[in-house]
């Protein structure tokens, strides 16, 4: 299992509870809203795919 990066998001209390009444909709916790939510704005803007993207860093410089 890939290890995932951490980062500190500020956000307006109303969006917090915007985005909390959502994931609670979705049955998922918020944190899961939120990489949602970027994994479908990445995928519509750009074609992101989670297999896109290679797990190992390795494969990259071959």
């Amino acid at each position: 299992m890939s290890k995932k990066k951490s980062f500190l998001l500020r956000l307006p209390p109303e969006l917090m509870d915007e985005l909390q009444r959502w994931s609670n909709d979705e049955l998922r916790s918020l944190n899961g809203q939120i990489e949602y939510v970027l994994r479908d704005a990445l995928r519509k803007q750009r074609g992101y795919t989670r297999a896109s993207v290679k797990k190992d860093p390795e494969e990259n410089n071959s």
